[in-house]
């Protein structure tokens, strides 16, 4: 079965920055496109940015030019560096490859 998992998530301060990473297995990581996605509390689920699996990534309005997101398909592994973080970056980051979720991390951003 599939596996995702994510870590990296944290408290941080307005300002800050924090990298996630997504470590998949049981699954062909190369050739997939991988997506960060993010759920605050009592909004919906969003996009915040995806890496193809030719390296192309694109980004939120709300994340571009703060968020990178990169992969090493050696490892099996997807980043997202997230500086200049602000409170409304408060939520649950999950990753995404295919039809398989991880179980997301918590960041929680002070203002």
């Amino acid at each position: 079965q599939v596996q995702l998992v994510e870590s990296g998530g944290g408290l941080v301060q307005a300002g800050g920055s924090l990298r996630l990473s997504c470590v998949a297995s049981r699954i062909i990581f190369a050739i997939y496109d991988v997506g960060w996605y993010r759920q605050a509390p009592g909004k919906q689920r969003e996009f915040v940015a995806l890496i193809s699996s030719g390296g192309i990534s694109n980004y939120a309005d709300s994340v571009k030019g703060r968020f990178t997101v990169s992969r090493d398909n050696a490892k099996n592994t997807v980043y997202l560096q997230m500086n200049s973080l602000k409170s409304e970056d408060t939520a649950v980051y999950y990753c995404h490859i295919s039809v398989h979720w991880g179980q997301g991390t918590q960041v929680t951003v002070s203002s």
